[in-house]
């Protein structure tokens, strides 16, 4: 196996507060330092996630945080430049002239990891280029997308993507598994508010939980407005840290998933809560789109109602065995193509894709390859 020289610009890899980015970096960083690859992660050090910082120093490879794009220019010319593979991330803050400097800079292979693909295409068709602007995507080597499916055909004919290849988010085993703990909620949902989830929310949990105030429920997750009315049986918990993400998911009876509204009409883009959930052997109740029964057998390792009072009749009626049996049919699933391990080979394969043909027509329709169902 090569030993590469990595670096990666990306949202943040020191806070988890208010984004699923960083835990999908550690886990990515952490297995590619295991492989033997020399590893550089560059971070804008912003005041919001300064004063949330859970990992300030992560202990794969090298971190810096950097305070403006001057600084970037004079302090890492030199690793973009000599790297064997640099990575920009999607929401870089100043994304359009960070990626605009490496594309300039780097000599290596170029990439451009987009966890939030279904977004980044919704803004680009209005002409929002907060982090990316079309004409820089055709020079990128490769294109890593969060989501799968019929998105990596448009990304490749209608923005011109050089090799869009599936990147989904993954889990990190050592740290999401099954815990013996005491049960204290019957459903719990962990996630940042977002306008285009809530009504999913209201729907599947909050209705659900003034239908039976005798139930157990828990949302964790900051940045939800005053305006939400809590019932009574809903325990709030404003930010979860990565640490407690483990023990949070095992002490729920079931967890829910819900997912944004881009990456719905989308499909094929599972988010890293789902992964993680679904590691700790927790049964998963959440909303449908396609791909997700490519991912999960529905009915045997995910849940997906049709309505709140569907969900509701599971919490009240299914025998503890089948739930248990669901919860661990999900685990399975993941373990056997979604951990960090199997992202890092499939970086590694991609690299190696880009040497050995250096070139791709861009009229080419790429393999659609739909999550793995081992």
């Amino acid at each position: 196996m090569r030993r590469e020289s990595i670096v990666i610009l990306g949202l943040s890899i020191t806070s988890s507060w208010g984004n699923g980015h960083a835990t999908t970096y550690r886990a990515l960083v952490r297995e590619l330092a295991r492989r033997g690859h020399e590893l550089l992660f560059l971070e804008r050090d912003v005041p919001w996630y300064a004063t949330h910082r859970d990992l300030p120093s992560p202990p794969w490879g090298r971190t810096f945080l950097y305070t403006s794009l001057q600084e970037l220019h004079e302090r890492f010319t030199g690793a973009v430049r000599q790297a064997d593979l640099v990575i920009v991330g999607s929401y870089v803050p100043q994304g359009v002239a960070v990626a605009s400097w490496v594309l300039d800079t780097a000599q290596g292979i170029t990439a451009f990891y987009d966890i939030d693909t279904p977004v980044t295409m919704a803004k680009l068709a209005v002409g929002d280029h907060e982090y990316l602007s079309p004409e820089l995507i055709p020079g990128f080597d490769l294109y890593l997308s969060f989501t799968g499916g019929p998105t990596l055909q448009r990304l490749q004919q209608e923005l011109r993507a050089q090799r869009p290849r599936p990147f989904y988010c993954s889990v990190d085993p050592e740290l999401y598994y099954p815990q013996p703990t005491a049960t204290d909620w019957d459903l719990g949902y962990l996630g940042t508010y977002s306008p285009d989830r809530q009504p999913g929310l209201e729907r599947l949990l909050l209705q659900v939980a003034k239908s039976w105030p005798q139930g157990r429920f828990t949302v964790a997750g900051p940045q939800f407005p005053a305006s939400v009315v809590w019932p009574p049986n809903v325990d709030r918990i404003d930010h979860l840290p990565p640490a407690r993400h483990r023990s949070f998911y095992n002490a729920q009876r079931f967890t829910l998933n819900l997912t944004r509204a881009d990456m719905v009409e989308a499909g094929w883009s599972p988010s890293v809560r789902l992964f993680e959930a679904a590691a700790c052997g927790v049964p998963i109740i959440s909303d449908g789109w396609p791909g997700l029964d490519q991912l999960f057998v529905p009915g045997e390792e995910i849940l997906i109602p049709a309505s709140g009072e569907e969900l509701c009749g599971w919490l009240l009626e299914m025998p503890e065995e089948q739930s248990v049996a669901i919860g661990l049919a999900g685990r399975r699933r993941i373990l056997a193509a979604h951990t960090a391990a199997h992202r890092a080979a499939e970086l590694e394969s991609h690299l190696e894709e880009c040497r050995w043909r250096p070139s791709e027509p861009a009229t080419a329709a790429p393999v659609l390859n739909p999550f793995s169902r081992p």
